[in-house]
């Protein structure tokens, strides 16, 4: 197998990758360039290539913010959006920073990004391969303890209805829910929030 067809090979198994990702794996941009204008390769995006004809992605906004920015986590609406507990689809990809990390620099899609330190970034964190890329998201406890601690952003009606589709759907179980609670030291404001479903 010559160089081209071990790069189109590479990239159909590893899906959507950035120019840096292919040379540390040992191939050459001018490969790259050359499948481009063979209409082999196309661009997704600055300096992030695919296989041409490959399947839509299921969401192109996380796969272009999780291959610049892996460390990143998905978090807030975005992780409401991805656990599947609303259908509004936000305008900007919310993710979550350590609190002294820079924050990434993306010219698309906008960002809204929420600092959290020690446990509060740390737990709760899933990681998920969509499109073939690895994403990092906050599982939907502790989505649902985050929205009700930047309950003034987002609302609080927000957070009351992930809680209750949370619950319902048994995506999340209440004791899950009452742990990430302690993590974000929510647990006094959700404490009667839990007793009241629990009393249903």
């Amino acid at each position: 197998m010559n160089q081209l067809k071990r790069t189109i090979a590479f990239l159909k198994k590893k899906g959507p990758c950035r120019v840096r990702d292919l040379e540390v794996a040992g191939f050459r941009r001018q490969d790259l360039q050359y499948l481009m204008k063979m209409g082999s390769v196309e661009r997704l995006a600055r300096g992030i290539y695919q296989v041409a004809k490959a399947p839509m992605l299921t969401n192109p906004s996380y796969a272009e913010v999780f291959l610049r920015a892996p460390k990143v986590v998905l978090c807030l609406l975005s992780a409401l959006n991805y656990h599947g507990l609303t259908t509004q689809l936000p305008h900007e990809v919310w993710i979550a920073v350590e609190s002294q990390s820079r924050t990434p620099k993306l010219k698309y899609p906008p960002l809204r990004v929420a600092r959290f330190s020690g446990q509060a970034f740390t737990q709760g964190i899933e990681k998920h391969k969509v499109d073939g890329v690895t994403m990092r998201v906050y599982s939907v406890a502790k989505t649902v303890a985050d929205l009700f601690k930047m309950r003034n952003k987002v609302g609080l009606d927000v957070a009351m209805e992930a809680l209750l589709e949370a619950l319902k759907t048994k995506k999340a179980m209440r004791s899950e829910i009452t742990k990430m609670a302690k993590v974000c030291r929510m647990e006094k404001i959700m404490r009667p929030y839990l007793e009241m479903e629990a009393a249903k």
